[in-house]
């Protein structure tokens, strides 16, 4: 429903559980996005957060105490909210173990992000799985194994490493996104896609992208010739933080 630097949110729903990823958006934003798509905010079951970073968190208090449902977070994530006096139905966890959530299983791992305790997800339902891997430097082996047989991944592809480089950012900004627990780059992402990704999913949303060091033409471009490269038919959709990417049926 929205990714970037201004706020992410998404939605991963089967026909009985409907779980919100990351709440970056106000209330009143992702109440109407998620109107906007059909799913009223009263129907969903659970929020997951990824990490404690404000572009994750801005509306959870307020989401929280209005919907009244559990919030899922890892127990070192979870004390680093700014609850603002909402007293949140909140189940944590431990990085790394298996959640279920109504009819969806979600395997949750570590990503490196300079956050307190980031992770990344697998949701799986009815022979289904969805990969969620955004806000990380690099990609290590293990999400790469927790990706194998994916139907959709919603994959980082932060920046244009040119564009970064002689951007407005102040150098100590630029090295932080450049390094190993900041942000994936167009060209990662494009060799992960080349080199590492199965042949199973048949879309793949490229996510999280700068506002100041990107463009959504660099990263399609980039992603496509990746993917042509390997011969694959992967779907290249780029997500974007003004309205909802749009709705993926299985």
């Amino acid at each position: 429903m929205a990714s970037g630097s201004s706020g992410n949110c998404a939605l991963i729903a089967t026909g009985r559980t409907r779980l919100l990823v990351d709440a970056g958006l106000s209330r009143k934003e992702i109440c109407a996005r998620l109107n906007a798509i059909g799913q009223p905010p009263e129907t969903l079951d659970a929020v997951v957060i990824s990490h404690e970073h404000s572009d994750h968190v801005a509306g959870l208090p307020v989401l929280a105490r209005h919907l009244a449902i559990p919030v899922y977070m890892t127990r070192l994530a979870a004390p680093c909210v700014a609850w603002n006096g909402c007293e949140p139905r909140l189940e944590t966890f431990q990085a790394g173990e298996r959640l279920v959530i109504g009819d969806i299983e979600v395997q949750t791992f570590t990503v490196p992000h300079d956050a307190m305790d980031p992770i990344g997800f697998c949701f799986q339902s009815q022979g289904i799985k969805v990969g969620f891997v955004t806000d990380l430097g690099y990609i290590p082996d293990s999400v790469k194994f927790h990706l194998r047989g994916t139907n959709l991944i919603v994959l980082e592809s932060n920046h244009d490493l040119d564009m970064l480089k002689v951007g407005p950012y102040p150098w100590s900004v630029k090295q932080r996104v450049m390094g190993r627990k900041g942000h994936l780059s167009n060209a990662v992402a494009a060799d992960y896609i080349r080199r590492d990704m199965d042949s199973t999913p048949d879309t793949l949303v490229l996510a999280h992208l700068s506002e100041n060091n990107n463009h959504p033409a660099l990263v399609e471009l980039s992603a496509r010739q990746a993917v042509e490269a390997r011969g694959l038919k992967s779907n290249i959709v780029v997500a974007g933080r003004a309205e909802p990417t749009g709705v993926f049926t299985y």
